[in-house]
């Protein structure tokens, strides 16, 4: 089934999100969901990069239900800086931030990256 989201821009995300939950998993690459203010949100995180230019997209969020667990498939492109030695010198955390129309947490989330040509 698929979920419908929104993206979530750094300007509109939650304090929560920001202040408590970022901090904690940025150094990863992962996906998580986690709700805040009745909203349940999808976090893409691609851990620390020792320069600018890498980005996080979520494309497609599907809910596959498999013996009574429901396991959220998280679809994101990895964009890498084309010369990363031309870049800024400066450790970044790529993230991408959408805000779903899910009611509930998934039991399970699976990423399933690819990365842009």
């Amino acid at each position: 089934t698929s979920v419908k989201f929104e993206k979530v821009s750094e300007k509109v995300m939650p304090r929560e999100l920001e202040a408590d939950i970022l901090p904690e998993y940025r150094d990863l690459e992962r996906a998580l969901a986690c709700k805040v203010g009745g909203e349940i949100y999808i976090i893409v995180t691609r851990g620390e990069k020792p320069t600018a230019g890498y980005e996080a997209e979520i494309d497609k969020l599907t809910l596959e239900n498999k013996e009574d667990k429901s396991n959220l498939v998280v679809y994101a492109t990895f964009a890498d800086p084309a010369e990363p030695e031309n870049m800024a010198q400066i450790s970044c955390y790529p993230i991408a931030v959408v805000k779903t129309d899910l009611k509930g947490l998934p039991d399970t989330i699976e990423l399933r990256a690819e990365y842009a040509k």
